[in-house]
């Protein structure tokens, strides 16, 4: 008996009822074998020594692959803990998935700690297992015996992870001497794994739960080649010197306090002069499309949000609800806008004339987020969204969701934001009980935002079971200098929110229909949106957001005054320059101005006071000669437009 696998190509091969992914890999090419390390079959991400299931189709997964490099990482992880149990016998075990790099394991160690010396027996043991070559083997199991491999061992966190699954739903994995719970799947063996690197220890609390016990969370990454490991690692040296905390108490732009509580950042007045352009330069693209600035409270009726669904959905995250002196009346922080934008739209009757309606907000809204979570401004617990929310006809969405999709992208240009894709996030396959809404509803909003992603040629990617609970979405996937991966600028189709909140409008019939809502924020939130901005741009700015844009640098007191007046002339220019008042020597102030980011510098001395002119520097280019301060105006000024593309 045979059966036919289709390949990525479109080909059709036949093979023996029984074969597996390697075989059909080894059929085409032993070169290609040797680098599968799974398989995508009828889009499910399997075993490549596993049987194929019958006809299908076939994508063999390589290192090339992110569900390839996954893989080998989750690998890793079980590598890793049969390295740890080796050395700290008795060990248990949570659990150890891949991440975006590399992988962890929970472990508890009971009394003992791992730190940073110990890493490097880790790593060594690793190394020795690996080469092993041993195969990781898949097995099914009962419950019942599942229940009694882990009672023997003693790991009460896999028997609790069991409690959660049933007969028929289980399997093992063993490699060399490690046996672990897990769905899979798994790369062919462990040769695979050449290079290993413990990155770093942090604590985690079993399952995420505060009360629960707090396990000894190992971050690792493996490679295929120690060459990899070792750009990797050059790449973490240059990501610390570009860490945006660091960065950001360099240049003056943010701070915590303690006193005012983790997760709440206190923006300095530069960086609240660049948050500032930020905020102008979105209401300046928002004004051309027709948006209208709406401004909402920061705290809200419990009521509000259990009409929205966020409670039902979120309340459990929330800071604790503020109590009033009347009975039974409770207040929420605001965790999101757009229940309040429903509002405003429901404050009045609304005709099909009216639509599109767009309700442009920066809100600050307030999430609570675990003390350990917290992280510079990337995990914050107050933010601010660049947020909007269009209500319009089923007709018009398409048309909208195009024009915002033109506006997420006009705010990359501006940053020179090149590397992207469009992440298409639906829902489960399966489990449609997270989400809230009919089908007919959701097929809809699927619909429409896979054909505007297709009309305006975005390269993308889809995911299921990504959605928000109340729509589905389009998440730009952005990769910065550094070739990490950042999810900046969301679009959401919903066709719940009106539901809930009953919004209608007076369609041409006279009759009562639903708008359809689109939510969108280009930024996402301002805090985060920088934090990437920072990190991106190594503190370079674009000229356009850059805190300062020039220092004028008199190369001695006698020319102090002139320096000023260059400085008060560019300002008349809507140029922000500083003047470097220092009685330093000329090459000093150049390093430190070079130092400290500023794009230009104007040495300004004997030759250029007699003549009228700046001598100007560039960040990067060096010399570009003398100029009078009205040209170097104009040069900045073009280079501005340019970069904001004419707004």
């Amino acid at each position: 008996m045979s059966i036919n696998v289709t390949l990525p190509d479109g080909s059709v091969r036949s093979y023996d009822h029984g074969v597996s992914a390697m075989d059909v890999a080894r059929s085409i090419s032993e070169g290609l074998a040797r680098n599968v390390l799974a398989a995508k079959v009828n889009g499910e991400v399997r075993d490549a020594l596993r049987p194929l299931p019958g006809d299908c189709t076939l994508q063999l997964l390589t290192w090339n692959d992110a569900e390839g490099k996954a893989t080998m990482w989750h690998s890793s992880a079980h590598l890793m803990a049969e390295a740890i149990e080796a050395l700290y016998p008795g060990t248990k075990f949570g659990i150890g998935p891949p991440i975006e790099q590399g992988f962890y394991y929970d472990i508890d160690l009971g009394e003992r700690v791992i730190g940073e010396g110990d890493f490097a027996a880790i790593e060594a043991k690793m190394k020795e297992l690996a080469a092993k070559k041993s195969v990781y083997q898949r097995r099914e199991v009962g419950k019942a015996d599942a229940i009694a491999h882990f009672t023997e061992k003693g790991d009460e966190y896999k028997l609790e992870l069991l409690e959660g699954l049933n007969d028929g739903e289980i399997t093992f994995y063993t490699q060399g001497n490690f046996t672990d719970l897990c769905r899979g799947p798994h790369i062919p063996d462990t040769s695979f794994i050449k290079a290993a690197k413990v990155m770093s220890v942090a604590g985690a609390y079993w399952r995420g739960d505060e009360k629960r016990k707090q396990l000894t969370r190992v971050y690792a990454i493996t490679f295929p080649k120690q060459k990899e490991l070792d750009e990797h690692l050059a790449l973490l040296e240059e990501a610390k010197k570009r860490d945006h905390r660091k960065l950001g108490k360099e240049l003056d732009l943010f701070t915590f306090s303690e006193k005012v509580g983790p997760g709440l950042p206190l923006w300095l007045p530069k960086g609240a002069a660049l948050r500032e352009r930020l905020v102008n330069f979105m209401k300046a693209a928002q004004e051309k499309s027709g948006y209208e600035q709406v401004a909402t409270p920061h705290i809200a009726h419990k009521d509000l949000y259990v009409t929205s669904g966020h409670y039902e959905k979120y309340g459990k995250d929330s800071f604790k609800p503020i109590q009033t002196p009347h009975e039974g009346e409770e207040f929420f922080l605001k965790p999101m806008n757009c229940p309040h934008h429903c509002e405003i739209y429901k404050s009045r009757p609304r005709s099909y004339k009216d639509l599109p309606i767009r309700y442009a907000e920066f809100g600050t809204v307030y999430r609570y987020e675990q003390s350990g979570e917290l992280h510079g401004l990337t995990r914050v617990r107050g933010f601010t969204q660049d947020d909007a929310h269009l209500f319009c006809r089923p007709d018009q969405v398409k048309e909208e969701f195009m024009k915002v999709i033109d506006l997420v992208l006009l705010v990359f240009r501006a940053l020179d934001l090149t590397d992207y894709e469009a992440q298409i996030s639906l829902r489960d396959k399966e489990d449609h009980s997270k989400y809230i809404g009919s089908d007919e509803n959701w097929t809809k909003a699927e619909q429409a935002i896979i054909d505007a992603a297709a009309e305006k040629g975005l390269r993308t990617v889809v995911e299921f079971g990504e959605a928000a609970f109340y729509g589905p979405k389009l998440d730009f996937m952005v990769k910065d200098a550094l070739g990490r991966k950042w999810q900046l600028g969301t679009i959401q189709v919903d066709y719940n929110l009106p539901e809930r909140f009953e919004l209608e409008y007076v369609g041409a019939d006279n009759q009562r229909h639903r708008p359809v809502m689109i939510h969108r924020a280009p930024f996402g939130s301002l805090e985060r949106f920088v934090a990437v901005v920072i990190e991106h741009t190594a503190g370079r700015f674009p000229l356009w957001l850059t805190p300062e844009q020039a220092i004028v640098l008199p190369i001695s007191d006698k020319y102090l005054d002139l320096a000023r007046q260059v400085a008060g002339d560019l300002k008349d220019s809507d140029i922000r320059a500083a003047v470097d008042e220092r009685s330093e020597k000329i090459g000093r102030k150049i390093r430190d101005a070079e130092l400290a980011k500023f794009p230009f510098m104007l040495i300004l001395g004997e030759k250029e006071a007699a003549e009228g002119t700046v001598s100007v520097r560039e960040q990067g280019r060096g010399d570009l000669g003398a100029m009078s301060v009205r040209s170097f105006a104009d040069l900045v000024n073009e280079r501005v437009r340019e970069q904001l593309g004419g707004l």
